[in-house]
């Protein structure tokens, strides 16, 4: 599944700091512009795999799984 997200960057005090504005939580700062972008998506990817994984914990043995669009 190929989804967008929106970045919220800005560069502050030499640094640049972002955050996803759909997924609370997920925030970083780096030196330059390229890693900042490097580093939000591969903590994105992580936190939606912790979130996946909570959810199916919290659930437990029997559920389904369903798709929502919005």
């Amino acid at each position: 599944m190929n989804r967008e997200y929106t970045a919220v960057i800005k560069r502050e005090n030499g640094w640049w700091i972002g955050w996803i504005e759909e997924v609370p939580g997920v925030n970083c700062q780096e030196r330059t512009r390229e890693e900042l972008l490097e580093t939000l998506r591969a903590t994105l990817r992580e936190a939606l795999e912790l979130n996946r994984q909570e959810a199916l914990s919290a659930a437990g043995s029997d559920f389904q799984e369903e798709k929502i669009a919005v």
